[in-house]
């Protein structure tokens, strides 16, 4: 299945001040992050950024807000974005049927919005280079399970390459600056 830039939607999930810091392999996760924030604005492709009890774990972290600009985050406290209402509505209405899954933890929210996203109709692609947990037995875990499920494991430079989709163009060339 080829993922058409028309018909996608990037989700952001729960990449807070308070559990970041946990994750393996977080500065490459963070450099990561705001290349893929980077690209879905140079592709014009949508996104939503979610934030699991920022009560308890903050807000998203500094760096990619940053990078995110100006954006209205879904506080949630299930751990499926699909089980927040809010969520649920706004992505119903873009159309959208490609979801770009990116945050953390891979083997909880992650894992269980991919799910989610599948039995309502969706088609989830993590970017498994933009996905993290605390320990790394449990992402490849994760990872392994929605491979099972049906959801698409696409990398960073690969997902932004294929929703370019053509060389030669200034999009082509924003993008390539962005990954190099």
């Amino acid at each position: 299945m080829r993922i058409l830039k028309e018909n996608t939607i990037g989700v952001f999930i729960d990449i807070q001040e308070k559990l970041f810091p946990h994750m393996q392999e977080m500065d490459q996760l963070e450099q990561n992050l705001i290349t893929l924030a980077a690209g879905l604005k140079v592709l014009e492709i949508p996104f939503l950024v979610t934030e699991q009890y920022t009560k308890g774990l903050g807000f998203t972290i500094l760096p990619l807000k940053m990078s995110i600009g100006d954006y209205s985050a879904i506080e949630k406290t299930a751990f499926s974005c699909c089980d927040e209402p809010q969520f649920a509505n706004i992505l119903s209405t873009t159309g959208r049927k490609n979801v770009i899954l990116c945050g953390i933890e891979t083997h909880v929210c992650v894992l269980q919005t991919a799910i989610d996203l599948l039995q309502s109709g969706y088609q989830p692609i993590v970017i498994e280079d933009c996905v993290s947990s605390r320990k790394l037995s449990d992402k490849h875990t994760a990872i392994e399970r929605m491979r099972q499920e049906g959801v698409i494991i696409s990398s960073l430079e690969s997902i932004l390459f294929e929703l370019t989709r053509f060389s030669g163009t200034e999009t082509f060339k924003a993008i390539s600056k962005l990954v190099k």
